[in-house]
């Protein structure tokens, strides 16, 4: 089965599926058919005799592990999308999943950062040396924009439009969005400009953010340099980069944005995605709510 993995796998690059979830699909699917060989006498898994009994199996191993809501969400699509695959190009006859009601996953709330917890973050990074003014430019712009480290570590020079205040970003699935940028990360942004050709001396590079070395971040080097600054505020574990995207979508909104400016800021291709933030403010109005009203903190006789 595992050259039809492959083959899956090179689909969804050519569809345009980011290389996260290329390798996340991929790790899935090895994993299922680790679980799914037991049942056959080689120790092969034959794709064309995989029965739904199999998948739910799986996934009911899976269900004590941490973690388990979104790794099953995501295996769950991995699955389902690799026997779709399948049946469309006439590999097997059926899909053992065509049945199989999608399992309700319980979604986390996204954690995020209060606004002064933010304003502590983007004072860190020192504004005295190169990659000081080059960390603080990522943080304001992350922030200011709601992007994915992924879309930080495309962004182009010509993406910029300084006289608008206005971002071009390549999303998911190579989709294309036009964002604001307010004025501080504006501002932050053209005092790196400033100082970019520290790390580009020659000017052969298109990118807006570049490393040390003079090239292009991958997600992994930036994310490692973000995470340094984001330990010494985070209250547990758990943050991260993607935590100061959140924070901007929750802040949007308990400041009365649009929930569909917010979706069309954020990228994301359905509304319900979206709508986990309106979770978040009603937590915060509850709370709010139970520490402030003088008939809500009376006790029950």
């Amino acid at each position: 089965m595992q050259q039809l993995i492959e083959k899956y796998i090179e689909n969804i690059r050519i569809e345009g599926k980011t290389l996260n979830t290329q390798i996340s699909y991929r790790l899935d699917l090895e994993q299922f058919d680790k679980f799914a060989a037991k049942f056959f006498p080689a120790g092969e898994t034959d794709a064309k005799q995989v029965s739904i009994l199999m998948v739910r199996d799986f996934l009911r191993e899976l269900h004590d592990k941490p973690d388990k809501n979104r790794s099953l969400a995501r295996k769950t699509a991995s699955i389902r999308g690799f026997f779709r695959y399948l049946k469309r190009m006439g590999i097997i006859e059926k899909n053992p999943l065509d049945k199989m009601e999608t399992p309700r996953f319980e979604k986390p709330l996204p954690k995020f950062f209060s606004e002064e917890e933010i304003n502590l973050l983007l004072k860190i990074p020192e504004a005295d040396t190169k990659f000081g003014i080059r960390n603080r430019a990522i943080f304001e712009l992350i922030y200011s924009s709601g992007l994915r480290i992924s879309e930080v570590c495309n962004i182009l020079l010509q993406d910029i439009d300084t006289k608008n205040c206005l971002l071009r970003v390549k999303g998911k699935g190579n989709k294309e969005r036009i964002v604001p940028i307010g004025r501080p990360a504006l501002q932050a942004i053209q005092t790196y400009l400033s100082i970019r050709p520290a790390f580009d001396p020659d000017g052969k590079d298109a990118h807006l953010f570049l490393t040390k070395s003079g090239k292009p971040f991958y997600d992994r080097q930036m994310n490692i340099i973000l995470m340094h600054f984001i330990r010494l505020i985070a209250r547990q574990k758990g943050y991260s980069p993607h935590t100061i995207r959140h924070s901007f979508a929750t802040h949007l909104l308990k400041n009365g944005a649009d929930l569909r400016a917010i979706q069309s800021m954020l990228g994301h291709s359905s509304l319900s995605t979206t709508e986990t933030y309106t979770h978040v403010t009603l937590e915060d109005i509850k709370e709010a709510y139970h520490k402030s009203h003088p008939r809500a903190r009376e006790k029950k006789s």
